[in-house]
C-alpha cells in the first residue's frame, strides 16, 4: 500500500474505497463529525498533523490490518503516532457517532423494524436477529485459559442484533472467547431491554435460550412435523442477514480478522467503532466490494457453538414458536 503523493486531494474514487472503505464525501462527513472529539490542542499530536489525516491514518489501519510500523511511514509518521490515531479516532467515532448510528431504538422506530423485517424477510412482529462474533486475538499468558473458546482459539466475544437492513443497534463487548453466549446475554442491556418490549421477537439460534421474546429453530430430528420444518427455514432464512452483517463487517474493517496489535484495554472500543462505521457506511450508501469477503471466514477457526443450558429456557416461549408455525402454514410455502 502507498499513499498518493499530495496527500487526501489526489486520492481517486476507488482509493477511497480500497483504503478507507468508503467514499470521499463519507470521509469527509466523518471527519467533520469527530471534529468536537478531536481537538488540535491534544497533548498527543503534533499541531502540524491535520484532522484529516489522523482519521485517514486510523481508518486506513482499521480497513486494512497493516502494521503500525509499515503504515507509519506511508504517512511520514512514527508508529507510536499511528497507534495514538488509531486510539484516539477510534474513541471519538464512539462517542459522537455512537448516539446518532448505534442506539436502542424508541417505540416509534420499533414499529418501522418490525415493517422493514417483515417485508424483506417475511417473518413478522420481529426487529432483528441476534449473533455472536468471536474475534481472534493474543491474550497475555496469565489470561490465555480465560479467552480460549469452545474451539481452543483465543478471542473476544461479542454480541451484537442487526435490523432487517443489517445494521446494528444493539452491541455488547469485550467478553472473554471461553463465556457462553447465553451467559454473554443474560448479562447484558439487550436482556433487560427486551424484557420491556414483550410484544417483539428477536431471532437467535441454538446457542440462544428459548424466550418468549428469542426464537431460534427447533432441534432438527425425523420427528419434526412439516410445518416446524417450514418454521426452521423460515427462521434460518432471516436470520442470515446478521451472519452477512458480519461478514460484511469483517469484509470492511479487517483489523476484526486478527487484533494483534490492539491492547486488551482498547478492543472493546476498536470493536464497536468498526460497528458504528459499519453503520455510517450502509446508512450513506456507500459500495461494497465482494472481494473484500475473500479470506474472511478462516477454516482453522471454526466458530464456537454451545447450545443454551435448558435451565434458561422458558417454557411459556413454545407457545409464541407454534402461533408462528401456525402463522407460516397459513401463508403457505415461500
Amino acid at each position: 500500500p502507498r499513499a498518493p503523493r499530495g496527500g487526501l486531494s489526489c486520492f481517486r474514487p476507488q482509493d477511497w474505497l480500497e483504503k478507507f472503505r468508503m467514499s470521499r464525501e463519507t470521509f469527509f462527513y466523518i471527519c467533520n463529525r469527530l471534529r468536537p472529539g478531536l481537538a488540535p490542542h491534544s497533548a498527543h499530536f503534533h499541531p502540524a498533523l491535520p484532522l484529516e489525516k489522523r482519521v485517514a491514518v486510523a481508518l486506513w489501519h482499521l480497513a486494512t490490518n497493516v502494521e503500525y510500523q509499515t503504515l507509519s511511514p506511508l504517512f511520514g509518521v512514527g508508529p507510536s503516532t499511528v497507534q495514538t490515531c488509531v486510539r484516539e479516532v477510534s474513541y471519538a467515532v464512539v462517542l459522537l457517532l455512537k448516539p446518532l448510528y448505534l442506539r436502542l431504538p424508541n417505540e416509534k422506530e420499533l414499529e418501522n423494524m418490525v415493517r422493514i423485517f417483515r417485508a424483506r424477510w417475511g417473518f413478522p412482529h420481529c426487529i432483528g436477529a441476534l449473533d455472536s462474533l468471536h474475534i481472534p486475538i493474543n491474550p497475555p499468558l496469565r489470561l490465555s485459559a480465560d479467552y480460549c473458546n469452545g474451539q481452543g482459539w483465543h478471542s473476544i466475544l461479542t454480541q451484537a442484533t442487526v435490523d432487517g437492513l443489517g445494521q446494528f443497534w444493539d452491541v455488547s463487548t469485550a467478553f472473554p472467547g471461553s463465556m457462553e453466549n447465553s451467559a454473554v446475554l443474560e448479562s447484558s442491556s439487550l436482556w433487560h431491554f427486551m424484557g420491556k418490549a414483550q410484544k417483539y421477537v428477536l431471532l437467535g439460534d441454538a446457542t440462544y435460550p428459548l424466550q418468549d421474546w428469542i426464537l431460534k429453530p427447533y432441534q432438527e430430528d425425523e420427528n419434526l412435523t412439516q410445518r416446524q420444518l417450514q418454521f426452521n427455514y423460515r427462521l434460518k432464512r432471516a436470520h442470515s442477514v446478521i451472519e452477512n452483517a458480519f461478514l460484511r463487517l469483517k469484509a470492511r474493517w479487517q483489523i476484526l480478522l486478527k487484533c494483534d496489535d490492539c491492547s486488551l484495554e482498547l478492543l472493546p472500543t476498536l470493536v464497536l467503532a468498526c460497528c458504528i462505521l459499519h453503520n455510517v457506511c450502509e446508512a450513506h450508501d456507500n459500495p461494497f466490494n465482494e472481494e473484500w469477503l475473500e479470506g474472511t471466514e478462516p477454516t482453522e477457526l471454526p466458530k464456537p457453538c454451545q447450545p443454551a443450558p435448558a435451565a434458561m429456557e422458558d417454557g411459556r416461549a413454545e407457545q409464541v414458536r407454534e402461533l408462528m408455525c401456525q402463522y407460516f402454514e397459513s401463508c403457505g410455502e415461500g
